[in-house]
Protein backbone atom coordinates (compact mmCIF):
# COMPACT_ATOMS: atom_id res chain seq x y z
CA UNK A 1 0.00 0.00 0.00
CA UNK A 2 0.84 3.30 -1.05
CA UNK A 3 2.25 5.51 1.89
CA UNK A 4 -0.25 8.15 0.72
CA UNK A 5 -2.55 6.16 1.29
CA UNK A 6 -1.83 5.45 4.64
CA UNK A 7 -1.55 9.25 5.42
CA UNK A 8 -5.31 9.78 3.65
CA UNK A 9 -6.27 6.87 5.93
CA UNK A 10 -5.29 8.45 8.64
CA UNK A 11 -5.98 11.58 8.68
CA UNK A 12 -9.28 10.38 7.96
CA UNK A 13 -10.62 8.65 10.68
CA UNK A 14 -9.05 10.84 12.98
CA UNK A 15 -11.58 13.68 11.33
CA UNK A 16 -14.34 10.87 11.43
CA UNK A 17 -13.52 9.82 15.14
CA UNK A 18 -13.93 13.65 15.67
CA UNK A 19 -17.37 13.97 13.74
CA UNK A 20 -18.40 10.50 15.15
CA UNK A 21 -18.33 12.13 18.65
CA UNK A 22 -19.72 15.23 17.62
CA UNK A 23 -22.89 13.32 15.90
CA UNK A 24 -23.27 11.86 19.66
CA UNK A 25 -23.48 14.56 21.23
CA UNK A 26 -25.84 15.77 19.09
CA UNK A 27 -27.83 13.23 19.51
CA UNK A 28 -27.41 12.93 23.15
CA UNK A 29 -28.48 16.71 23.33
CA UNK A 30 -31.92 16.20 21.70
CA UNK A 31 -35.14 16.68 23.90
CA UNK A 32 -36.23 13.24 24.90
CA UNK A 33 -33.21 11.21 24.03
CA UNK A 34 -32.71 7.94 25.25
CA UNK A 35 -29.42 5.88 25.44
CA UNK A 36 -30.04 3.73 22.27
CA UNK A 37 -30.52 6.96 20.34
CA UNK A 38 -26.67 7.49 21.38
CA UNK A 39 -25.84 4.29 20.29
CA UNK A 40 -27.64 4.52 17.07
CA UNK A 41 -25.59 7.53 16.00
CA UNK A 42 -22.64 5.89 17.26
CA UNK A 43 -23.14 2.84 15.12
CA UNK A 44 -24.18 4.52 11.84
CA UNK A 45 -21.23 7.09 12.20
CA UNK A 46 -18.66 3.94 12.95
CA UNK A 47 -20.31 2.29 9.65
CA UNK A 48 -20.17 4.89 7.46
CA UNK A 49 -16.30 6.43 8.67
CA UNK A 50 -14.98 2.47 7.99
CA UNK A 51 -16.59 2.21 4.86
CA UNK A 52 -14.93 5.60 3.35
CA UNK A 53 -11.88 4.38 5.22
CA UNK A 54 -11.82 1.40 3.48
CA UNK A 55 -12.73 2.99 0.36
CA UNK A 56 -9.69 5.97 0.65
CA UNK A 57 -7.36 2.88 1.80
CA UNK A 58 -7.90 0.50 -1.35
CA UNK A 59 -10.11 2.42 -4.24
CA UNK A 60 -10.74 5.87 -4.48
CA UNK A 61 -7.95 7.62 -6.90
CA UNK A 62 -5.55 10.55 -4.98
CA UNK A 63 -7.34 13.68 -6.24
CA UNK A 64 -10.99 11.92 -4.40
CA UNK A 65 -9.47 10.43 -1.69
CA UNK A 66 -7.07 13.77 -0.63
CA UNK A 67 -10.63 15.59 -1.60
CA UNK A 68 -12.64 13.02 0.82
CA UNK A 69 -10.00 14.39 3.86
CA UNK A 70 -9.84 17.80 3.28
CA UNK A 71 -13.86 17.91 3.59
CA UNK A 72 -13.88 15.77 6.19
CA UNK A 73 -11.05 18.71 8.28
CA UNK A 74 -13.19 21.76 6.83
CA UNK A 75 -16.47 20.01 8.29
CA UNK A 76 -14.63 19.38 11.64
CA UNK A 77 -13.67 22.91 11.73
CA UNK A 78 -17.15 23.88 10.88
CA UNK A 79 -18.73 21.94 13.23
CA UNK A 80 -16.34 22.61 16.37
CA UNK A 81 -16.15 25.97 16.01
CA UNK A 82 -19.17 26.94 15.34
CA UNK A 83 -21.33 28.19 18.99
Amino acid sequence: METWRIVATSAFLLGGLVMILVGMAQARDRKGARRSDVMRALLVGAVIVAVVAVLIAYVLPSVLAWGVVAATAIAVVFVTMWD
